[in-house]
């Protein structure tokens, strides 16, 4: 029984040594950010808001502020064009061959928006920090209030379609049995109304609370069985903006491989106008 115990104990602290300091999926700890950001082809963003960035941020870090990327009108959190997103991520030194690293303010709300932005962007490496900013201190790793010095560069989307959907296609496969429609808000939100069919995994159950990690894999997997959202249908998220969809669409994409997950661009804030 001792004996038992001893290998088991020993086994945890593998699993929490690995989990807390290597990469897993498109997840990356504050140490391997660390030791690559001497790596000029390493760009850090933090998607905080921009007077969040001003006080302070993680050394090097250029600072993409999501409201940037939205159209001006009454639907909220609506894309501007790839073609002028792109050239806002030009000028903050993002393109496509750059290996980007994102992280926010720890609700992974940001963090996982622009993730999947980008991979819609067609950018080939792209990780959150898991833990953002807490994690980064409690690592010890250098933060400043300067702004980082920027070198423009061209970026050229690659739109990867697969991802994306739009108010039609949802509408076109709500009695879809192949399709699973996915809700990311709060119980509150879902009950107050919501797209037809779609049930509600809200976002915050992949997430640790105190520390804004992600859960392990193992758990989050759980979660999704025991919520009938299996790999084996086509998946897709929303949520109010598509921000909160984001990191789910990560989770999924990433760290289970789930072969068919979109977002609704859009989603129900266009949804409920129509």
């Amino acid at each position: 029984m001792k004996k038992l115990l001893l290998i088991g104990l020993f086994l945890s602290s593998i699993f929490l040594f690995t989990t807390n300091t290597f990469s897993q999926g498109n997840l990356i700890s504050a140490k391997e950010t660390a030791k690559i950001m001497k790596d000029d082809n390493v760009v850090l963003v933090s998607t905080r808001k921009a007077a969040d960035y001003a006080k302070v941020h993680i050394n090097n870090a250029v600072n993409v502020d999501l409201a940037t990327l939205y159209k001006a009108g009454d639907v909220k959190g609506i894309l501007i064009s790839p073609e002028e997103i792109a050239n806002k991520l030009g000028a903050k030194s993002l393109n496509k061959d750059k290996k980007i690293i994102i992280y926010d303010n720890g609700k992974n709300i940001n963090a996982g928006r622009l993730y999947w932005i980008l991979e819609y962007l067609g950018f080939k490496d792209v990780k959150i920090l898991n833990g953002h900013m807490k994690a980064w201190r409690k690592a010890r790793k250098p933060v400043t209030k300067y702004v980082t010095k920027i070198t423009e560069v061209t970026c050229t989307p690659s739109l990867n379609n697969d991802i994306i959907v739009d108010y039609d296609y949802v509408k076109n496969n709500l009695n879809n049995p192949k399709v699973i429609i996915v809700d990311a808000r709060s119980q509150k939100e879902f009950d107050e109304g919501h797209i037809t069919n779609a049930i509600n995994f809200e976002y915050k159950n992949i997430v640790v609370e105190d520390d804004g990690t992600l859960k392990p894999v193992i758990e989050i997997e759980e979660l999704f069985n025991k919520a009938e959202i299996s790999a084996d249908k086509e998946i897709i998220l929303y949520c109010a903006t598509s921000a909160r969809a984001g990191i789910v669409f990560m989770a999924m994409k990433s760290l289970l491989e789930y072969p068919n997950v979109k977002v609704y661009d859009g989603a129900y804030n266009e949804w409920k106008t129509k």
